[in-house]
């Protein structure tokens, strides 16, 4: 069996896993923002501060935890989840320029590189949608007319 047959199999096998799969990258995707949502109300002074030390207004924590739990949640149910990917994408590249521009220092070039590459995973999820196991796909079968 060629190669180029052998890859065509592997790529059916894991087609066929395509809905858990999506499902399952929704979960690790979004469990990062809620985690972050989380810690940044708990430690709601302490970001402030935190981005003041990089010349962002502290003004914008408030959106940024209703980004980060708003669309981590709607990202893990699927519900609306290809606007709440571009708004994330645009939110991981937004916290790249912003605070992991350092590239002097290891750490801060692995933050920047982590957060393009998320940015990278939720272009994906906006441009091929939850899959059928999310609630955008739920309510679009009750919203089509039966044949």
């Amino acid at each position: 069996m060629s190669l180029r047959n052998r890859l065509s199999e592997v790529g059916q096998s894991i087609a066929f896993l395509a809905d858990p799969l999506a499902f399952f990258g929704r979960v690790l995707l979004s469990a990062f923002f809620l985690n972050e949502g989380h810690d940044q109300i708990v430690n709601f002074a302490d970001t402030m501060s935190y981005m003041e030390g990089f010349r962002v207004s502290p003004h914008l924590l408030p959106l940024v935890i209703i980004a980060e739990i708003g669309g981590g949640l709607m990202v893990l149910t699927g519900l609306f989840a290809r606007p709440a990917a571009i708004v994330l994408a645009g939110l991981c590249l937004l916290t790249a320029l912003f605070f992991h521009r350092g590239f002097d220092d290891a750490d801060q070039v692995i933050h920047f590189q982590k957060n393009v590459t998320m940015a990278g995973g939720f272009l994906m999820l906006a441009a091929h949608g939850a899959g059928a196991w999310s609630l955008d796909a739920l309510i679009g079968r009750r919203r089509r007319p039966p044949q």
